[in-house]
Order: C-alpha cells, then sequence, then structure tokens
C-alpha cells in the first residue's frame, strides 16, 4: 500500500526511511501535491533494466522495419560482411 506523507515528515527522516521497502515506495508531498517519492535502491536497479529493454525492444522493432522496407540479408551474406570488416586480432 502507498504510504503518503507531507515533506515536513522528512525532519525525522530516519522514521520516513524506515517505511521505505522493495516495491513499497514513500511519497512525499508539499503543499498538498505530489512532490517527491523515496524508493528502495533495487527499485531503482529494476527501473533501469527495464528502461533499457524497452530501448532494447524499441531497436529491435526499428530493425524489422528497416528489414521489411529495405529487404533482408541472406545468412551468408551477414558472413561475408562480418568476415571483411572484422579484425582478428591473435
Amino acid at each position: 500500500m502507498s504510504k503518503i506523507k507531507p515533506v515536513s515528515d522528512l525532519r525525522n527522516y530516519g522514521t520516513v526511511l524506515d517505511e521505505v521497502h522493495e516495491s513499497e515506495p514513500v511519497y512525499l508531498t508539499k503543499n498538498g501535491r505530489g512532490a517527491y517519492a523515496i524508493h528502495d535502491i533495487k527499485d531503482e536497479e529494476y527501473f533501469q533494466k527495464s528502461e533499457a529493454m524497452i530501448q532494447l525492444f524499441c531497436e529491435i522493432n526499428a530493425g524489422i522495419r528497416s528489414g521489411d522496407e529495405k529487404g533482408w540479408y541472406t545468412e551468408e551474406e551477414v558472413r561475408d560482411f562480418l568476415r571483411r570488416n572484422t579484425r582478428r586480432d591473435k
């Protein structure tokens, strides 16, 4: 359940932080309106991974659209391209 508190409760920030748990942020209001959210660091990591996944899906979708519009390369064309443009350091 969401916890909503006035920002003035941060005077006793220890008690506010004790109420923050994974997937249970504390929302702070200022003048009766939402102003801030305090959430567990694990939630931040989840948000970052979610954003990266959304970006990856957008790039994949763009690639699919490009392939549909401009045509697809065969497996052999991709292999040839990679052989020509991949540097092998030994």
